[in-house]
């Protein structure tokens, strides 16, 4: 009964972070990802929060019929399993409080505006720079071509090192971690035209 009200309790403020931050950014219609995720959270608090009172009703000199066939049917397994929800809130929320540079409320969702961010930036930077170099080769200006691929090198090493982090930041890599699945392709062969 009391792993359960704590479950419960646990599980509401977990729904209440996320919520809060949804509503302060403005997400709330926004990032459905989000909203899902703290209807998931209020579910659960919401049902901990019922079996909760059910459980405790009795003892309150309330719904005494139920609330005692409830408390027939609630088995050890029920109980253990009561403690181990209550006890997965708990721990969330310890790590939550614990982790200085764990994502906030709605930022856990932000990761498909991230991404959209960073493509953004890689064209404006990576892309432009290897289309000013190439038209620079085109028209014979080899200096200034050179120049634009030094230039467009510099400013993706600056954004591959934002994304990854300065060496000795929260982010530590370890061998093999940037191991690619397939090899990168630098020159793409094409097959000459069938006439």
């Amino acid at each position: 009964m009391v792993a359960t009200l704590l479950a419960a309790a646990a599980y509401a403020v977990i729904a209440y972070v996320i919520i809060s931050r949804l509503v302060a950014s403005a997400q709330v219609r926004t990032n459905r990802l989000g909203v899902a995720t703290a209807l998931i959270f209020v579910t659960v608090a919401g049902y901990c929060l019922i079996l909760g009172y059910e459980l405790l009703a009795p003892s309150l000199g309330l719904d005494k019929a139920h609330g005692n066939a409830l408390r027939d049917g609630f088995d050890w397994h029920m109980a253990v399993w009561a403690v181990l929800t209550a006890a997965a809130g708990i721990y969330y929320l310890a790590l939550r409080r614990s982790q200085a540079g764990a994502p906030r409320g709605a930022q856990m969702f932000e990761d498909l505006k991230a991404r959209e961010r960073q493509a953004l930036e890689i064209n404006d930077t990576i892309v432009q720079g290897l289309t000013v170099a190439k038209y620079a080769m085109s028209i014979g200006a080899e200096d200034h071509s050179r120049q634009a691929i030094d230039d467009t090198l510099v400013r993706a090493r600056a954004i591959i090192t934002d994304l990854l982090g300065e060496p000795g930041t929260a982010v530590e890599l370890g061998p093999g971690d940037l191991r690619r699945a397939t090899p990168a392709v630098v020159v793409e062969k094409k097959e000459p035209p069938v006439a």
